[in-house]
This record gives C-alpha cells, sequence and structure tokens, in this order.
C-alpha cells in the first residue's frame, strides 16, 4: 500500500496501460489509506467509495478491452469542495451549501472523467475558499501530514495534505490569493496556479471572478503537466476561458535550463518582509545555486513592493466575494463560520470608486511586469516567508497567511508554481515560486522539473501511520 501511496502519476500511467497494475487494484489501495489515515488529518469531507470502484471497474474493463484514454487512465485524484461532481453536493465546505448537490460536472471533472482518472471524494477547502481553518463548521479544518498541529495552508486545505499524505497523487484545487501554492509549499508538494483563462472555471463556486483560477496539486512537475494536458483548452461556459490551442505540457519539459534567463526577486523577502524566516531564505538562495550550476543564468530583478500588489488583490477581492455573497450575507449571516464573516463583510464598504481604482493600477502592473519579462524565460520568488502556523492559532495563521508573495500572480495572471525547496529546522516544508510568461505555464514547469531532478526534497515523507 505504500508503495501504491506515493506512484506518481508518470509512473502509474505505463504500469496501468501495461497492467502490471490494474485501476481496481490501485483504487482500493488509496481508498484503504485514506480510511486508515485520513481520520488524523481530516482531508476529505466527503469519501466515494461506491462511485469510485464503479469508475474503477469500468476503467480496468476498457483497458481489457484494448481502450486506453491516455496517461490519466485509471489514475486516482480527488477535488476540493467547491468544484462540481454530478450527483454529489458541493458544499465549499459550508452550511450554507451543505444540500447543494450538483447536477453536472465541472469542465474540470468533465475533462479528468474524459480522461479515464477516477475521483475519489471532495476535500476539505477554507469555507467558501476565503475564511481560515474554522471548528464552528459542518466538518473539522484539515490539517498538516508534517505536524498535525499545524495548519497545511489554504484555501486548498484538504488537496495539499491528502496529496503530501499519500491519498491521491494529484487533487484539483483553485487559487484567488494563493490557494493553490499555499497549501503545496506548507506541505512539500507541487501545485501549479495556470496562466488565468487556462483552465476552465465553469462549474467551481466562485470567491472572486477575476481573480479565481483552477489547477492541479501534485508531487512532481512532471505529473502536473500531466494533469495541464488533461484540463487545460477553451471552454465557452467560462467567459474568462482563453481560446487557445490544446498542448501536450510535457513537451519539452526534460530540456533542463541551461541558456535560460531566469530572474531572482530578492526584494521581496528582504526589502518587503526583511524579517521572513531564514530556512525559507536558505531553502531560496540554495535553489538558486542549484539552477546556476545547472546552466541557468539568474540575475537578480526588482519589482513594485508586495504591499503595492497586496492592496490592490484585497480591494478586487473583498469586492468580488462580496458580490457572490450578498443575500447569504443578509439572509443567513449565522450559518457562516465566524472568521468566514469577517473576512467577507468589509467588501460591503469598498467604494465602485475603490474598485475602479484598483482594477486601473492592476492594468499598469500587468504591463510593467511584461515589460520586466521582457529580459527573462522565468523569475524566482519566495511563496510563504513562514513556515506553516499552528492550527489553534488564528492571530498567527492571519499573520503569516498575509507574509507571502503568491498576490503578485493572481493580479498579474501569469503562471506560477510552487515547488519544495526543503525543511525547516522544526521539520516543516518551505518552498519557492516558479513564474513565467501569460501562457508560458509549461517553461515553468520545465523549471520546476530541472530542479526537482537536482534535488531530493520530494522524496521525503510524512510520519503518518
Amino acid at each position: 500500500m505504500t508503495d501504491l501511496a506515493y506512484l506518481s502519476v508518470a509512473d502509474a500511467g505505463p504500469m496501468l496501460k501495461g497492467g502490471t497494475l490494474s485501476p481496481v487494484q490501485y483504487t482500493e489501495a488509496l481508498l484503504a489509506r485514506i480510511e486508515s489515515l485520513d481520520p488524523q488529518l481530516n482531508s476529505f469531507i466527503r469519501l466515494m467509495r461506491e462511485d469510485a470502484m464503479a469508475q474503477a471497474r469500468a476503467m480496468e474493463a476498457e483497458l481489457r478491452a484494448g481502450r486506453w484514454r491516455g496517461p490519466l487512465h485509471g489514475v486516482p485524484y480527488a477535488l476540493k469542495d467547491i468544484v462540481d461532481y454530478a450527483g454529489v453536493p458541493t458544499t465549499a465546505h459550508s452550511k450554507i451549501l451543505a444540500g447543494n448537490v450538483a447536477t453536472r460536472d465541472a469542465t474540470v471533472t468533465a475533462r479528468l472523467r474524459e480522461a479515464g482518472a477516477i475521483c475519489l471524494g471532495k476535500l476539505a477547502t477554507w469555507e467558501f475558499a476565503l475564511g481560515g481553518p474554522s471548528f464552528d463548521l459542518p466538518w473539522p479544518p484539515a490539517r498538516n501530514p508534517w505536524n498535525r498541529d499545524h495548519h497545511p495552508g489554504g484555501s486548498s486545505t484538504g488537496a495539499g495534505a491528502a496529496v503530501a499524505a499519500g491519498f491521491v497523487p494529484f487533487a484539483i484545487g483553485t487559487d484567488t490569493g494563493g490557494s493553490i501554492r499555499n497549501p503545496s509549499t506548507l506541505c512539500g508538494v507541487v501545485g501549479l496556479k495556470p496562466t488565468y483563462g487556462l483552465v476552465s472555471r465553469a462549474g467551481v463556486v466562485p470567491l472572486a471572478y477575476s481573480l479565481d483560477h483552477v489547477g492541479p496539486l501534485a508531487r512532481s512537475p512532471r505529473d502536473a503537466a500531466l494533469v495541464m494536458t488533461a484540463i487545460a483548452g477553451y471552454d465557452a461556459a467560462d467567459p474568462a476561458s482563453a481560446d487557445v490551442p490544446p498542448r501536450d505540457f510535457t513537451t519539452g519539459l526534460d530540456a533542463g535550463v541551461s541558456g535560460l534567463r531566469i530572474g531572482y526577486v530578492r526584494q521581496f523577502h528582504e526589502v518587503d518582509i526583511p524579517d521572513t524566516d531564514p530556512d525559507v531564505v536558505a531553502g531560496l538562495d540554495a535553489a538558486v545555486e542549484t539552477l546556476r550550476a545547472q546552466g541557468a543564468d539568474v540575475q537578480d530583478v526588482s519589482m513594485r513592493s508586495l504591499s503595492d500588489y497586496g492592496a490592490v488583490v484585497n480591494i478586487v477581492l473583498l469586492t468580488e466575494a462580496y458580490a457572490v455573497h450578498e443575500r447569504w450575507m443578509a439572509e443567513r449571516p449565522d450559518d457562516y463560520a465566524d472568521l468566514t464573516r469577517q473576512r467577507i463583510l468589509p467588501g460591503a464598504f469598498v467604494s465602485g470608486a475603490d474598485y475602479v481604482g484598483a482594477l486601473r493600477t492592476r492594468a499598469v502592473m500587468v504591463r510593467e511586469f511584461a515589460e520586466t519579462m521582457r529580459g527573462y524565460d522565468a523569475l524566482i520568488c519566495a511563496s510563504s516567508m513562514d513556515p506553516a502556523a499552528p492550527i489553534d492559532d488564528p492571530g498567527e495563521i492571519n499573520r503569516t497567511f498575509s507574509r507571502q508573495a503568491r498576490v503578485v500572480f493572481n493580479a498579474l495572471g501569469n503562471p506560477a508554481l510552487a515547488v519544495p525547496t526543503g525543511f525547516s529546522r522544526t521539520g516543516l516544508p518551505v518552498g519557492m515560486q516558479v513564474v513565467g510568461r501569460p501562457f508560458e505555464d509549461a517553461t515553468v514547469l520545465r523549471i520546476g522539473q530541472a530542479y526537482q531532478d537536482a534535488t531530493t526534497w520530494h522524496e521525503y515523507r510524512p510520519p503518518l501511520g
């Protein structure tokens, strides 16, 4: 079971296709692991055993009949519970949507179903992808597999915990202000916020329309690339969907970094947040030297201050989130967790002039960043400035969550990949971001894979069992 728990998507695919591993065997092993160990972590709020086993049997029958759908055929995964799966509740981890049964698949779910992937269940999230680790909701918050007394990052909490714990080889999360990359960083896995519009959000509970992204969490850039190949692409059901041709994100993945020009944004952790945890800084500096040793030309580069980006994203997110929740806030305020309600309500007091001003500043930021990227193939910067905070300390969680460089790339829309770079002295994961030009997600994945191939952080396992 342990071997199957940490089997990569890239390795599982050929085994499933060749018959040395069956979808039924793989699915049953992961379901058993979840049932045994997840009571420690609460990463799942709904395990779909019966449905998953039916899918597994169907995928196995297709393989025996000679039909192979591709590298995700027979591979289990799980969905953050703001993503629709037909016939199953999409709760957003909230009492408000406890009975909200999806009538159809989200586009990302439908594409994974078509690819032959097997959904094992729905994953914990911060309430409506915004609140925080709350204990006043119908389901408990997910915990960090490296230390249960710490939170796993948010808001794709269950996704980060489940992938790190060996419950699924990949999961689907969402990212509005860092919600794929934060749990990836704090749980020691890989998470990609794709270019805005590259992956459809149709069938996903919105948080902030102009900032929301859907993407994969996995244990390697290679696995994330395989998932992206299945889920990316134009969808008329999402008004922000980008009409770009389909592509195989694994093409060029092993080309290495020799000759690439990479900017290193030291400013974020040295100037904007100068008291960044020294273990985070050590991981970043070591990663830069690893890439230089592989032939990359890494040079320091500066950007606007984190506070500028944070102010813009805060105004946009608060305004758009309140627009989503206005009716429920008026009719059912007590059904929210206290923390969620406190975070949504300020959006009622943002003026239209402030919102428009933030959007105009954001457009300027996008143009400025495009100029910065003219001289570089990608950038490297911090993700979280601190390891995971204790789960029962909301003040420390709030403080450390805001000490990050992730919202920058929600404002800009560029692809950003979280990659583990080691551990703190207390044994908690730390990581970095690799950022690229719009629609150059493959380059970001290529750099992440080159770094992972030269290091061993991804081989460590949380102390479970």
